[in-house]
């Protein structure tokens, strides 16, 4: 039951918020929420605790005959690779409802979706049926088209309808290719246990990996997918962003792990150098738009797409090594995303811009923001992949397990790794350096120049999560064994899978 608690107090605490009696205010509600995903967290650290490192296959399984006509059974399991991402769902999602702020609108509705996407994703991470994954990955599309819809920006019924429609595009194909695997192998048996690819001719592997890859392509995003990513992020909250790049986005590295290349390892032996090209030109372009970006935000979340091409050019190359780099930059860059989106939003919310060219010495240490700043330098520096940090160690092996798989592919990966290092400096150098000032842009004749401006304190709300995000990051990268020792042993058991067929 343990894993089914992991479920259960998310979407009974969305219930509960729900359903409340009275007017609880938001500042209770936020306190319950807080209360729930603490419950979620520890349920997750005693998951962790539990979990056997030696065993490559999936632990605390639980099955139960759901719609067995349709092959719908609730069966969930936990192994290296999703125990991870079910420990940064629980620590994001927490951080989302601490460093949210008051909410006027809606607050019971807002809170509720939080504890909803949460549930959703924890369910995604762990479910061992096709179609029970379907369930749980569209059950957070509707919940976080609300956050960006209803709480966002000034253009957030664009962002929102944006993401609503590339998600369900998602959706769309990878319901199909699951259904198509059932109506060309003449089973109606989801379960991920048995490897039933073996029965199709390539060209049926071929067609269902390419539904996978689009759909779950989409919500990475790569290029040219990405193009919802940028809006969505500028649009939403800063607790949403964090959520978003955090957590979400790796539902679809996850599922392109566990769907593409566990049920169809001979066609994704096929298309691998096609793939690592296509790794190598999205982070390429996720650098060089990143630098084109002015805005703070839209920098951040084209990094997210340059950074999450490392994935697919670890899993394209398929080795033991490559593949637990993987897990270790979905990791990493949840962690270090979330902060840099944090940091952003406490820039925004001080000085009520983001604009590189409107910021000026934010890193003052009497008037300005000298711990955002010094933090910021911290998730520039991992994010740039500096020894010491997560990103560090996640970069090489993904770079390590790749070069002689595919060295072209993986070198232009190590140029987009340092672009990173380019566009992050311009926004350090920019926003927090030089004198404080916060300027009008040029020609803009109607603003303020507002040159000594006293900046205020951040709340200990905001300063708490992020140093314990920085905190993370450094211990990860000091300590790599902390992560590698869960997930050694299955990223090696999924690269001999497929090297079995190959």
């Amino acid at each position: 039951m343990l894993l089914s608690s992991l479920l259960l107090v998310p979407f009974l605490g969305t219930l509960a918020l729900l359903v409340w009696p009275g007017s609880p205010t938001p500042g209770q509600l936020r306190q319950i929420t807080i209360v729930i995903l603490v419950a979620q967290l520890v349920l997750s650290l005693l998951t962790a605790l539990q979990f056997d490192t030696a065993t490559a296959g999936l632990q605390l399984t639980e099955h139960h005959s759901w719609v067995p006509s349709i092959g719908l059974d609730y069966a969930v399991g936990v192994d290296g690779l999703s125990l991870p991402l079910v420990l940064i769902n629980g620590a994001l999602t927490l951080v989302s409802a601490v460093i949210t702020r008051d909410i006027s609108k809606r607050p019971r509705l807002y809170f509720a979706m939080l504890l909803l996407i949460s549930g959703a994703v924890n369910g995604a991470f762990l479910a061992d049926n096709l179609l029970l994954f379907f369930l749980f990955y569209e059950l957070e599309l509707i919940p976080l088209w609300l956050l960006i819809s209803v709480w966002g920006g000034v253009n957030r019924a664009y962002a929102a309808t944006k993401f609503l429609i590339f998600t369900a595009v998602s959706g769309m194909l990878i319901l199909g290719a699951f259904l198509g695997l059932a109506l060309l192998t003449g089973s109606v048996d989801f379960s991920l246990t048995p490897v039933l690819s073996e029965r199709l001719s390539m060209g049926g592997q071929l067609w269902l990996l390419g539904a996978i890859l689009i759909g779950f392509g989409i919500k990475i995003p790569l290029v040219p997918l990405h193009n919802w990513l940028p809006d969505a992020h500028t649009q939403a909250s800063t607790p949403v962003s964090v959520l978003l790049a955090g957590v979400l986005l790796k539902l679809g590295t996850y599922g392109l792990l566990r769907f593409g290349l566990q049920l169809f390892p001979e066609a994704w032996a096929a298309l691998a150098p096609g793939l690592a090209i296509w790794a190598a030109v999205s982070v390429l372009y996720g650098s060089l738009a990143a630098i084109a970006q002015t805005d703070m935000k839209r920098m951040v979340a084209y990094s997210s797409v340059g950074h999450m091409g490392y994935v697919l050019l670890a899993a394209a190359a398929d080795t033991p090594v490559s593949l637990l780099g993987a897990v270790f930059q979905m990791v990493s860059h949840g962690l270090i995303s979330a902060l840099l989106f944090l940091l952003v939003g406490i820039v925004y919310r001080k000085t009520g811009t983001r604009d590189l060219e409107v910021l000026r010495g934010l890193l003052n240490p009497e008037r300005g923001l000298p711990l955002t700043g010094s933090l910021m330098i911290v998730a520039v520096m991992a994010s740039a992949g500096l020894p010491g940090m997560a990103g560090f160690i996640s970069e090489f092996l993904v770079f390590r397990g790749s070069i002689s798989a595919f060295p072209l592919a993986t070198l232009l990966s190590m140029v987009g790794s340092g672009l990173t290092a380019v566009y992050f400096l311009l926004l350090v150098n920019r926003a927090f350096f030089g004198r404080l000032a916060i300027t009008p842009p040029s020609g803009d004749t109607t603003a303020d120049a507002r040159l000594d401006v006293q900046l205020s304190s951040v709340a200990p709300r905001e300063t708490i999560p992020a140093l314990a995000l920085a905190a993370s990051i450094v211990f990860i990268g000091l300590v790599p064994s902390s992560l590698g020792n869960l997930s050694e042993v299955a990223s090696t058991a999924l690269a001999n899978l497929t090297a079995g067929v190959s």
